[in-house]
């Protein structure tokens, strides 16, 4: 009887998996109380600060809208402060993500994508590679806009501008906003798309426009091919 593992994948791919819900991102930091203040001047919010007293104290923070959380302090890794790096932050709106950080007296790097298929060079590696073009993508294609920070240690983030999803990264049955930022950025985009419609109609009012602003919404956030 066959046994590889690629049969074992096959034959267990159209089987229901067990929900496997990923929250915890440790990162290593040398000053608790400094890192504490950095992640709070985010504007996160601090879940958790326990001390025992004695050998042990974890601090947790969460991003806006995010379902994943971080988490640092004494004797939570071995790891060295400052190697954590490629931490990505998804926005729909990567100058308005930079902006609010430039607000709360964070640097954070200029926006940039790369050049396609370079994968070395000079620059600190990320999705795409090594080469960072300044500016925005210039087709501001989904997934190829970044800005980068860092924390008082050195653990690296980088926020990823995506508007669209690739097919099938998302169920459209079960499409939801994180947050009503990022609901009114798809109304925003959806009104913008909107009106490119009634212009190809002749410029009527679609009275039907609820209707096209949902299927243009849930369209975009799961992947499938967008209403004209």
């Amino acid at each position: 009887m066959a046994n590889s593992t690629d049969e074992v994948q096959t034959s267990d791919a159209g089987k229901a998996s067990v929900d496997m819900k990923f929250e915890i991102v440790v990162i290593p930091v040398s000053d608790i109380d400094r890192a504490k203040t950095f992640y709070a001047k985010l504007g996160w919010r601090l879940d958790a600060d326990y001390d025992n007293g004695k050998d042990f104290r974890v601090i947790q923070f969460t991003p806006p809208g995010s379902g994943c959380s971080v988490i640092f302090g004494r004797n939570v890794t071995a790891a060295a402060p400052g190697s954590a790096q490629g931490l990505y932050l998804i926005v729909t709106d990567i100058a308005a993500a930079r902006e609010d950080l430039l607000r709360r007296g964070i640097a954070v790097g200029e926006v940039f994508h790369g050049g396609d298929n370079v994968y070395s060079g000079p620059d600190e590696p990320y999705l795409f590679g090594r080469i960072r073009v300044s500016g925005p993508d210039p087709e501001h294609r989904s997934y190829r806009s970044f800005a980068s920070f860092s924390d008082p240690d050195g653990n690296g983030w980088l926020f990823q501008e995506i508007t669209a999803r690739l097919p099938g990264r998302i169920d459209s049955a079960v499409t939801t906003f994180a947050s009503a930022n990022d609901l009114a950025s798809a109304f925003r985009r959806a009104g913008a798309a909107h009106g490119e419609h009634e212009k190809r109609l002749g410029g009527v009012r679609d009275e039907n426009w609820p209707d096209w602003y949902a299927a243009y919404m849930i369209a975009e956030q799961s992947g499938a091919p967008l209403p004209q």
